[in-house]
């Protein structure tokens, strides 16, 4: 069995559990996905598997990647994704990778490009406070001093400045599974997960 699986994010929502509690959960239309290569550790050094997810028309694949998807059928897909595993004999190319490997209460983590915010200033990336407003002070959202003195007479590597704000790879780890419906290929966990609508994602088994 595979310890991860693509998948897209559709949305946030929130459920109501048996006790009456209302539990804020993301949705997640997880797989199903298909086994594109075998990767071992005599051929390539590791063993991994290489999942495709969602479909692409054939017209925007390149050649050498659509003789690359003839070898699992014939899908295009959009994404490609490395997953490692420990049993690579255990899993064929063209094999189908559905959400039966997690269960409702498994703590799983989930990677994703989060919501990039382009070029941002020193209060909005990371936080910080704003100036006085009053008694002719032009220091609204100025980052203040950056350098030091006589010495060593230049910036640090490291200050935290202004620039580009998000578009990063992140995960959130140990997210609890509130409800698997596996006939529709949805996943719901509670809480936030990084990443826009629509954004692919990542979902793997917590490692600890």
């Amino acid at each position: 069995m595979s310890n991860g699986i693509l998948g897209k994010k559709l949305g946030m929502t929130g459920l109501f559990t048996h006790e009456g509690q209302y539990v804020p959960v993301t949705v997640i239309e997880a797989g199903p996905c298909q086994v594109t290569q075998v990767k071992t550790q005599a051929s390539d050094g590791y063993d991994a598997l290489q999942l495709g997810f969602g479909e692409k028309k054939k017209v925007r694949v390149t050649k050498p990647l659509q003789g690359h998807f003839a070898k699992s059928g014939d899908k295009n897909f959009a994404v490609l994704r490395e997953f490692r595993i420990d049993n690579p004999e255990a899993f064929q190319v063209g094999q189908e990778i559905t959400l039966d490997m997690f269960q409702i209460g498994d703590k799983i983590e989930v990677s994703g490009i989060c919501k990039g915010r382009g070029f941002t200033g020193t209060v909005k990336r990371h936080g910080f406070g704003r100036g006085p407003k009053t008694h002719g002070s032009r220091n609204y959202r100025r980052p203040g001093s950056i350098g030091n003195s006589a010495w060593p007479a230049k910036v640090i590597k490291g200050r935290k400045m202004p620039g580009q704000h998000g578009n990063v790879r992140k995960t959130v780890r140990n997210l609890l599974v509130v409800d698997i419906r596996p006939e529709e290929n949805l996943i719901l966990l509670k809480g936030a997960v990084p990443g826009p609508p629509s954004g692919t994602i990542e979902i793997k088994k917590a490692k600890f």
